[in-house]
């Protein structure tokens, strides 16, 4: 353990002691990141006082959601690259200022074309570069926790998302929306840069055979994979099938949750609005809980926890009639699963691919969020509404349960092959 600490670079921003106390301010800086970075999920606010001001459809304003979150998955293709180049911290700051920077300039757009471009291509793309690259960076300097740190960085931007709620609440109905996207930008921009001051970057040499998380049978990695060598396994893939499934259930219902209390539950618009509120909660102590839980007993079986459980949810919420305290509970528990099941996901990935090359390649498997946030939707418009759309969901998630059930690290099955046939060669092994 102490040799993985020591293994740092020679740049200027790598040069100061790995203790334990300067391992916590990386945290501490990377919550700060986070925590900016996840006020982009505020955008609902926006969507009714921009179409007031400016006469567009409500729809057509809310598609910019859609557009940043797309945006930021398609960075996360790039992140990696761009760190070698330019390193972290650098990286982060000049995220942090085009991400403000895209918000001020959203102050003072006119039309919905330029409110697309930078409230949405512009600010997903800089917030999905500095997502991917502080949160990989963290897991890197706690390989023994990485389940645990990873809730505590995923959550810090549910977090971002939970708080900002109310402040940017407060800025609409005090200045307006142009002026809220003003002051907005300018916190983000002296959030993200002020913590990038506090993070260090981790480098990991090529790894030997390293021990598993405490308590779990599954993960020793052996090597660090390229991007193209993992892509040329069968696991890249069935990861991928995984996450596209679990971030498509969590998205389509985030983005339809009052909706759905007010036409399948039948309550009043105010009570079904809480529901947002209680997704955020939720979905933020998912990352944290089921972030932890993976470190000690293992990271698929958490997965497939969390899938069975949102199958379960998604069916009761299409078939079965819902009460207030029916609609609260199935959607509280897909919100859970949902934020375990992206936390989850980056440790899984360092397990499987290793720690060296885990902004790249988690980039890769990453693009299943940008897909699964337009997923949901496309697919209810095809079939016509909310419960046919749950079913799908349900399969899917049954599919990919089967997945997590039976998905090994790469190479794993052939190494266990390779010992038992020792084992039957050299009997006296197997007494030892």
């Amino acid at each position: 353990m102490k040799a993985a600490f020591s293994s740092v670079s020679s740049t200027p921003e790598s040069t100061f002691a790995p203790t334990k106390m300067n391992r916590w301010l990386i945290v501490l800086g990377t919550i700060i990141v986070q925590m900016g970075l996840g006020t982009i999920y505020t955008w609902s606010l926006f969507n009714q006082p921009l179409s007031d001001r400016f006469g567009w459809d409500v729809s057509s304003v809310a598609i910019t959601f859609s557009i940043t979150s797309f945006a930021l998955a398609f960075a996360t293709l790039f992140a990696g690259r761009l760190q070698e180049r330019w390193g972290l911290q650098r990286l982060i700051r000049v995220a942090g200022v085009v991400l403000g920077l895209g918000l001020i300039l959203s102050s003072q757009v006119t039309s919905l074309t330029l409110l697309y471009i930078l409230a949405g291509f512009v600010v997903g793309f800089a917030d999905g570069t500095a997502y991917i690259t502080s949160l990989s960076n963290l897991i890197k300097w706690f390989p023994e926790r990485k389940g645990l740190i990873s809730g505590i960085s995923v959550g810090a931007f549910g977090t971002g998302s939970l708080l900002f709620k109310y402040v940017n609440s407060a800025l609409i109905g005090a200045v307006g929306p142009a002026q809220a996207f003003m002051y907005w930008g300018m916190i983000v921009l002296v959030l993200v840069v002020a913590g990038s001051f506090l993070i260090r970057e981790a480098v990991v040499r090529n790894q030997a055979p390293a021990s598993r998380a405490k308590g779990t049978k599954e993960v020793e990695v052996h090597r660090d994979y390229t991007v193209k060598e993992m892509l040329r396994t069968k696991e890249a893939y069935m990861l991928f099938v995984i996450f596209f499934t679990a971030c498509m259930s969590g998205l389509y219902l985030i983005g339809i949750v009052k909706d759905i209390g007010v036409q399948l539950a039948g309550l009043d618009v105010a009570t079904a609005a809480n529901a947002v509120a209680m997704v955020a909660i939720f979905n933020t102590a998912g990352r944290i809980i089921l972030g932890a839980l993976s470190d000690k007993v293992g990271r698929m079986k958490v997965i497939a926890g969390a899938l069975l459980v949102t199958a379960v949810a998604v069916m009761t919420l299409s078939l079965v009639p819902l009460t207030f305290g029916i609609f609260f509970a199935c959607v509280a528990a897909v919100a859970f699963c949902f934020g375990g099941n992206i936390t989850v996901f980056p440790a899984i990935v360092a397990d499987y691919f290793g720690l060296k090359n885990q902004s790249k390649n988690y980039g890769v498997i990453y693009q299943g969020f940008g897909f699964g946030a337009l997923a949901g939707s496309f697919i209810s418009a095809l079939l016509g509404g909310f419960h046919l759309t749950f079913i799908v969901i349900a399969v899917l998630c049954a599919v990919s349960l089967l997945l997590a059930l039976i998905i090994t690290p790469p190479g794993q099955g052939r190494r266990a092959r390779q010992r038992e046939k020792q084992m039957n060669l050299n009997p006296s092994s197997r007494a030892s």
